[in-house]
């Protein structure tokens, strides 16, 4: 399975912008759709933003889109989620996902394989 590692997690008052980032391995990556979900306490965990690793698409939960942008480094094998703006109701840990080709255009955890471990990240108001 493919290794995914989240950072960049925190605390950052309402308003205010954060960026995290997921590294993977380096030959699966380039074969995976990428995303961000996020779960808050006591609920589910939510689609935010995914993308081919090719830029072919990308789309964003109606929660997120206008704050949340997500990009991508080939060179690092990394993919990023820049987080402005940010609402107290932000609050949650992310997570880091993968999905095979065929997931593009999902919202679906389920249709996601590989995960990172999870970032904490923290609005205050």
């Amino acid at each position: 399975q493919v290794q995914l590692v989240e950072s960049g997690g925190g605390l950052v008052q309402a308003g205010g912008s954060l960026r995290l980032a997921c590294a993977a391995s380096e030959r699966t990556f380039s074969n995976l759709v990428m995303g961000w979900f996020r779960q808050a306490p006591g609920k589910e965990r939510e689609f935010a933003v995914a993308t081919t690793w090719s830029g072919a698409g990308t789309y964003y939960a109606d929660s997120v889109e206008g704050r949340f942008t997500i990009s991508r480094d080939k060179a690092k094998n990394t993919v990023y989620l820049q987080m402005n703006s940010l609402k107290p109701e932000d609050t949650a840990v992310y997570y880091c996902a993968g999905g095979r080709a065929g997931s593009l255009g999902s919202r679906n955890p389920a249709d996601f394989g590989a995960w990172g471990q999870g970032t904490q990240v923290t609005v205050s108001s």
